[in-house]
């Protein structure tokens, strides 16, 4: 069996009565989401709109190029979080894996929107699917045995929240900042049909990701080294008792729930974020200095998320927070295509409506984050959980697998939004004086029914999540009467 805790590691004890914010360590796990925000900012919202209206993609075409790479993605997602479980090096389990995407992440990312090879209608898919594939390989193998590093460094389930509140700000702070300059400077002032604007965000991009990862690898690397090793290492041969033993972790019914939401959650995430250019752009009316603007007042939102999620959470749990915060998010959400559709929202871009639209938009991303940060604390309490019963710690494969759901149907979402983008009318159209209220009216009707509809079906399965405080305390005292047991017998 796979003994990953073993003895509990001095150091880290030691530092735990160091408050958080004084810990190096705190600080070098909190940043690495800054190139995974990065990268997904880059995929959620430019992507399909570049290939569609840059590459000259078909709308469909570039969302199906798109998805198969999703596709990849979750599933390379599940057998990198197993392997990264099992593996033993001097370095530790997680950063052989993490060294390793510099080489993959930064290059491919730069590569894509600056095109290394002369794009046509023949290869423009392959070239997409390609860059993808790779852009999402780099990223499973930097962010998924980084975000596993929790469980590790931090056992107190409080003080996990903050943490990953940290980790959540630095995504939202990496994607959400360079969204917005992009926006005032690059993509936004050469417009979104032009090809400049794109080949420096891509360049700035990867130099940005290239030094994150750099930083938070070796930043965290003493700390991992010192950690146990697992006694049972991956093996290649035996594939399919390790394929078992996966599956043997997922059945955990609180895993399950969280493995459920982001399953739903996943269409919903993929059908709004591809959609969110289309939106703004050609919904609302808004220039891209006006998009720039409102990612500036979103930057509020991670540090109102950071302060008020550990003081919540602590008062009313884990699950009861998390889902009240993405409740009160779902029925902000559709108000203003509702408000606009009936005659009651200020002037298409005007400033006005800017300003009700980033009011909104804030006060959603805030309990987007909190819901967000919650989830993966409770998965990191799942990990103890699951590991009384099968005696191995798998927190590689549980945050892979959560990821894996969400990804492998976010795929269908991309999908869903690339056929509606084409259903509605707007692959030929190039501005916003060429939108129709019909097209307009049309594009609401598809998209909002969809999109809430999954979300209160994911945050329904949410609630079936059971691990409290006195659980995960009842989990760690098991498993440190077997460790005590286990040195009673060595010795």
């Amino acid at each position: 069996m796979a003994e990953n805790t073993g003895e509990s590691n001095g150091s880290i004890d030691q530092e735990s009565q160091v408050p958080l914010e004084r810990r190096p360590i705190f600080w070098f796990y909190g940043s690495a989401s800054m190139a995974y925000g990065i990268k997904d900012n880059a995929f959620s919202y430019l992507l399909l709109i570049f290939a569609n209206q840059v590459l000259g993609l078909p709308a469909y075409l570039a969302a199906t190029a798109l998805a198969i790479a999703l596709v990849w993605d979750s599933i390379s997602d599940l057998l990198l979080g197993h392997w990264s479980d099992k593996t033993s090096t001097r370095y530790g389990r997680r950063h052989p894996f993490m060294y390793a995407s510099l080489l993959l992440l930064p290059p491919a990312f730069y590569s894509l929107f600056n095109p290394i090879i002369e794009i046509t209608p023949d290869n423009g898919f392959y070239y997409v699917l390609i860059t993808a594939l790779i852009i999402r390989t780099g990223t499973t193998l930097f962010e998924v045995p980084s975000t596993a590093l929790l469980p590790d460094l931090e056992k107190d389930y409080d003080r996990r929240n903050r943490w990953l509140a940290l980790r959540h700000g630095f995504g939202w702070y990496g994607g959400n900042t360079i969204h917005t300059v992009n926006f005032f400077f690059w993509v936004g002032a050469y417009g979104v049909t032009v090809n400049t604007g794109y080949e420096i965000y891509g360049t700035v991009g990867a130099c940005v990701i290239a030094g994150t990862i750099v930083l938070s690898t070796l930043g965290t690397q003493k700390v991992a080294a010192a950690l146990p090793r697992p006694t049972e290492t991956f093996r290649f041969r035996e594939i399919v008792q390790e394929i078992g033993q996966i599956f043997q972790s997922v059945k955990n019914r609180n895993f399950a729930a969280l493995f459920g939401y982001g399953l739903i959650v996943g269409i919903a995430g993929g059908l709004g974020t591809a959609l969110y250019l289309y939106n703004t752009v050609y919904f609302f009316g808004f220039s891209g200095n006006q998009i720039a603007v409102t990612g500036v007042f979103v930057l509020i939102a991670p540090l109102v998320a950071y302060w008020i999620t550990p003081l919540f959470a602590s008062r009313h749990g884990k699950p009861a927070t998390a889902i009240a915060a993405l409740l009160f998010r779902i029925v902000l959400y559709p108000i203003p295509y509702v408000l606009l559709l009936a005659g009651y929202w200020p002037d298409f871009g005007t400033w006005l409506s800017l300003g009700f639209y980033t009011v909104f938009i804030v006060v959603e991303v805030v309990g987007l984050i909190v819901g967000g940060v919650l989830m993966d604390s409770m998965m990191a309490d799942v990990v103890e959980d699951s590991e009384v019963s099968t005696e191995r710690r798998s927190e590689g494969l549980f945050y892979a697998a959560r990821s894996f759901a969400y990804k492998i149907v976010s795929a269908g979402g991309i999908v869903f939004a690339g056929t509606i983008v084409s259903l509605v009318g707007l692959d030929g159209v190039n501005s916003f004086d060429q939108v129709t209220w019909q097209i307009r009216f049309d594009l609401a009707t598809f998209f909002l029914p969809l999109y809430c509809g999954l979300v209160l079906l994911a945050i329904a399965v949410l609630s079936r999540y059971r691990i409290d405080k006195e659980n995960h305390e009842a989990n760690l005292a098991t498993l440190a009467r077997r460790r005590q047991d286990r040195d009673a017998l060595k010795g």
